[in-house]
């Protein structure tokens, strides 16, 4: 995309930076690939598929993809090798992005409830990163609670909101039921009504969040696609 924002530069892109390339592709209609990494070659393809196109990119890490770029021979109690796989691979994105000069929005997949201590460790790696550099080490993450009741949903979120924020870093929530399988989840047998996001529990999030920050989206439900 040509003329974007002038606060989005080349390397990962935070806090008002990332919000304003979210802007600029909403209003000139382009999506940005996001694309999961388990290695630092797949991150380097991806820099450079994003280099060839002259375009911005999003990488980001799930939490198995994490323990593996970290390597299977360490232990994942406490999600140690996940969040060390994911913290190295953030810091190869940091001073690759600049090199091959595109725009990076940092990020990690789907977080369910059980996976919560993975992310407390990104929150706290992206803590220290910002006492030193004054941004975070990540762009965002996803909470993905659609599987939770609605009230748990949002007041875990609400907590989680309130922290990110106060670093930069943007919180990705999830409402509603994703069908078919995606990384081990398996919902073929959800009750159909349950595969798209309702419209009152979207304003209901809008207004729990933005009473925190508006730094967050929502990926609402439609069928077996989430956006």
């Amino acid at each position: 995309p040509n003329d974007l924002p002038k606060s989005v530069h080349p390397g990962v892109l935070s806090g008002q930076a990332m919000v304003d390339l979210l802007d600029h592709a909403k209003e000139n209609g382009y999506a940005i690939p996001a694309v999961n990494c388990v290695s630092s070659s797949g991150i380097n393809a991806c820099l450079e598929a994003a280099r060839r196109n002259d375009a911005p990119i999003i990488i980001q890490f799930s939490s198995g993809g994490s323990q593996f770029y970290g390597g299977k021979g360490l232990s994942n109690n406490n999600y140690a090798a996940a969040i060390a796989g994911a913290v190295s691979g953030a810091f190869h994105v940091r001073t690759m992005a600049e090199q091959y000069g595109v725009p990076v929005i940092l990020h990690t997949d789907h977080c369910a409830k059980s996976l919560l201590p993975w992310i407390d460790g990104l929150i706290a790696a992206s803590e220290r990163y910002y006492e030193i550099h004054g941004e975070p080490l990540f762009s965002s993450h996803m909470i993905d609670l659609s599987e939770e009741p609605i009230e748990e949903n949002l007041e875990i979120c609400a907590e989680y909101l309130g922290r990110m924020c106060k670093i930069g870093l943007l919180l990705e929530m999830e409402l509603g039921i994703t069908g078919g399988e995606e990384d081990g989840v398996d919902n073929t047998d959800v009750a159909q009504e349950d595969l798209y996001s309702k419209p009152e529990e979207i304003y209901e999030t809008y207004e729990k969040l933005m009473a925190v920050s508006p730094m967050f989206t929502v990926a609402a439900a439609f069928g077996n696609v989430h956006g």
